[in-house]
């Protein structure tokens, strides 16, 4: 039997809720068809944002969305995006598909469907292609309560309050798409275009930077070096590809055991990466003011046979499920640190929540891995240690996350094996329960649901734990997610 410690006088820190955020480009059908279909749309709409989509990810508790982009940002100019649809620039999107995108979906539009769902915007600024006055006046158009030109613009379009907007990223991807450059350069355009993002009233904006791609850590360095001083947070990206080949990825829900294991020990790599991006923070910023986020993350595989290879849409097994819950867990061991983290992409684009076709809407296995995970948005994280459960090609099968929040400690277990039971006893120090309520999700390694059979993977009861003297056996079904509720 393997163990599981729980030491509730050992606190790590508070989990910030923007660890479970999420991430939407003009890419595909993420925004158009999944996120807004347009107020004339026959599908069910409030001021065209997707209703049955708005309420799913309210129930999951999305904190946090990011947007335009990812590459779209890169060569977004925010004002093709204001005042009346009809007289909106029309371009092509190059990035992704050639796809004319008219703008109808804009700056308005973004924050409204952030009140909708209920979540904080964070909105990514034009650096490869922009101009400091145009990232300037987005924020002033976004956040000054004041009588400029720029102010009576958002009057105009039907806005006198400021948004208050927080979160604003300078650049994406600059070492690539945004621009490709070096990081020396970028660290110098950051230095001047956030200069010039100001704060407005008693909104603080929190500026960040564009931070490395997977395991560069001459970015890291670079920055930190030169512009430290000048950014709140750094953000990381990092994509789990099964083969390590991006050319031959591989399919979302036909895999080998030996390729379930190899996607689940790659994305286990974000531990090193975050530890180790960290520890050169550290010595520029001994102080820990820079916070890391990461801000794209998720599994790639191939797209669906027979759809537009640009549009990156995939299907989402329980092995991408499986994906998030170790993923969220490495977030939470170093919350200290790591205070925002966005899901690439929420919806019909690489590991998304949700699904869409017409009118009909599915939730995938990563949806309910989040709808476990949410208890933990804003608890004090505690110390959580698994042992003795034994490892699958290096995979160690027993993973635990566990917080505390309102009187209610919250465990998260996985059972990382694809066929194995798991029988766990769990240790609670510092912590008297008295009752525990649990919900499970499982299923084979590459089940997933599709439009004839949406609940083919879904979040049910668990019924098998047993509380008794202040301790917990626990049996994980293979491939399964489990949070317990003790109080």
């Amino acid at each position: 039997m393997s163990t599981c410690l729980i030491d509730a006088n050992r606190k790590i820190g508070t989990i910030n809720r923007n660890i479970f955020g999420h991430f939407s480009e003009h890419l595909g059908r993420c925004i158009y068809q999944g996120l807004y279909v347009g107020e004339d749309s026959p599908i069910r709409n409030v001021n065209g944002m997707r209703a049955d989509a708005v309420e799913a990810l309210r129930r999951v508790k999305v904190p946090v969305l990011r947007w335009p982009g990812g590459c779209f940002a890169d060569e977004y100019h925010w004002r093709d995006g204001i005042g009346p649809k009809d007289g909106r620039k029309r371009m092509v999107n190059t990035n992704w598909g050639h796809v004319v995108e008219d703008n109808s979906f804009g700056t308005h539009e973004f924050l409204e469907l952030c009140r909708q769902i209920g979540c904080e915007p964070y909105i990514c600024g034009n650096v490869g292609s922009g101009t400091v006055r145009e990232m300037a006046e987005w924020v002033e158009y976004l956040n000054s309560d004041g009588d400029s030109s720029v102010v009576r613009e958002r009057w105009a379009n039907g806005r006198k309050d400021p948004f208050g907007v927080r979160y604003f990223g300078v650049g994406n991807e600059n070492w690539g798409c945004g621009g490709n450059m070096r990081p020396e350069y970028y660290a110098d355009e950051y230095r001047r275009y956030q200069t010039y993002c100001r704060n407005y009233g008693d909104n603080k904006l929190v500026r960040i930077a564009c931070g490395p791609n997977s395991g560069d850590y001459r970015w890291t360095e670079v920055m930190m070096e030169r512009a430290a001083p000048f950014m709140d947070a750094l953000a990381l990206h990092y994509y789990t590809v099964t083969s390590g080949d991006w050319h031959k990825k591989g399919s979302a829900t036909r895999f080998t055991k030996e390729e379930y294991y190899m996607t689940l020990n790659r994305a286990l790599h974000m531990e090193e990466l975050v530890a180790n991006h960290l520890k050169i923070m550290d010595r520029y910023d001994p102080q820990r003011k820079v916070e890391l986020i990461v801000d794209e993350w998720g599994v790639w595989h191939d797209v669906e046979p027979g759809t537009n290879p640009s549009f990156l849409y995939q299907q989402n097994a329980m092995r991408d499920a499986m994906v998030a819950a170790l993923t969220l867990n490495v977030f939470i061991r170093h919350c200290g640190r790591v205070t925002m983290g966005n899901l690439a992409q929420t919806v019909n684009v690489l590991q998304s929540l949700i699904l869409t076709d017409g009118a009909d809407i599915v939730l995938t296995p990563t949806y309910h891995a989040f709808e476990l995970y949410k208890a933990h948005q804003d608890a004090e994280a505690v110390d959580c240690f698994a042992a003795g459960a034994g490892a699958d090609e290096g995979l160690e099968r027993l993973h635990a996350s566990a917080s505390i929040k309102d009187s209610a400690l919250t465990a998260t277990l996985t059972n990382a094996s694809a066929d194995a039971m798991l029988e766990t006893r769990v240790e609670l120090r510092g912590f008297a329960a008295k009752e525990c309520a649990g919900r499970i999700l499982t299923g084979a390694m590459d089940a997933y649901n599709d439009f004839g059979a949406p609940n083919r993977v879904s979040i049910v009861p668990f019924h098998g734990a047993v509380l008794k003297d202040g301790a917990l056996t626990v049996k994980l079904p293979p491939c399964s997610v489990v949070e317990l509720t003790l109080k």
